[in-house]
């Protein structure tokens, strides 16, 4: 079984959740990891942007890309791109092969790991679609949710990351969760595929950080290594 990864949404995280799938994979030599096709789609517009009104439509690019990656062979599709799913899930019926979902994945191991709850932390976008909220309803879970303020905060942190300032990423986002620490000491869901780099560099307890990269990587894995 071939995955197909469309990525590029951005590249930083792109290349983070091929490391982590590596890591992960049940493979003792090349021969054993998952075969699969990455296409760094770096030109589809802002998704973010175009949810604020604000830049053009990405729906085209993002299915483009997944059909792209079926014709090349794909069986089984992954985008590194959380608010990209808003799109996908427009027509995600419609394509010939399945979708491991980030969000689905992600909401999967924040219930493992915490009933209770978790915080959210996403992009803007995410946060003004109610993407996570909708599907995390379907699995009766709950999510906090950040103030207005610090959802700003949140995605200029993904900023960072996407423009290789890792380091004050981390810083930034450590001050946001410490605050949010106050009100709740929850685990803190990286639901940008940014944040989690971010929370790498915090110095906060892994544990208590959930990865959406991390999720996707574990969902793709269940999928390829599925018995026949």
């Amino acid at each position: 079984m071939t995955l197909g990864v469309l990525g590029g949404m951005g590249p930083v995280a792109t290349a983070e959740f091929l490391r982590i799938l590596a890591v992960k994979a049940p493979a003792d030599v090349d021969q054993e990891h998952p075969r699969m096709i990455v296409y760094s789609h770096t030109v589809t517009p802002d998704r973010t942007t175009f949810i604020l009104g604000k830049g053009p439509d990405p729906t085209n690019y993002i299915r483009e890309g997944l059909e792209t990656l079926i014709g090349w062979g794909a069986d089984m599709l992954a985008t590194t791109c959380n608010t990209a799913h808003y799109f996908i899930d427009q027509f995600r019926g419609e394509l010939s092969k399945p979708v491991v979902h980030i969000i689905e994945e992600t909401i999967k191991v924040s219930q493992q790991r915490c009933a209770e709850g978790a915080w959210l932390t996403a992009t803007l976008g995410t946060m003004r679609t109610g993407l996570y909220q909708k599907h995390a309803s379907d699995f009766g879970y709950d999510f906090k949710i950040p103030s207005e303020k610090m959802q700003i905060e949140i995605h200029d942190i993904t900023d960072l990351v996407k423009a290789g300032k890792q380091e004050e990423a981390g810083e930034r986002y450590r001050i946001v969760i410490e605050e949010l620490w106050k009100i709740a000491k929850l685990p803190v869901v990286g639901a940008c595929t940014e944040l989690p780099i971010a929370y790498q560099r915090t110095g906060l307890p892994v544990e208590m950080g959930i990865s959406c990269l991390d999720a996707l990587a574990e969902g793709c894995i269940r999928e390829l290594y599925k018995p026949l």
